[in-house]
């Protein structure tokens, strides 16, 4: 997979903050706090999502274009992968 050192830090991002939203909601912190946080981690989440989908939809286009074939097919694959993880 491309770009994996990346998606590896963006991942453990994610980790520290679910991580911090399980300890705000030990202590008691205000659920609008603990809210802001849960969206700051689905939206790296969802970066994540569009990095792996992105490098490697440009890898699997430039292997069916090599193979002479039509990359229409994993162009749409890609896509309602990005529509289904929303």
């Amino acid at each position: 997979m491309e770009h994996q050192d990346a998606i590896r830090n963006r991942l453990k991002r994610v980790e520290g903050q679910i991580r911090g939203v399980l300890s705000m909601l030990e202590r008691g912190e205000d659920c609008r706090d603990v809210v802001t946080q849960l969206s700051a981690a689905r939206t790296a989440v969802d970066r994540t999502i569009g990095l792996v989908i992105g490098a490697n939809l440009a890898k699997c286009v430039q292997e069916q274009l090599e193979a002479g074939e039509n990359p229409d097919e994993v162009i749409q694959e890609a896509i309602s992968m990005l529509v289904k993880s929303r």
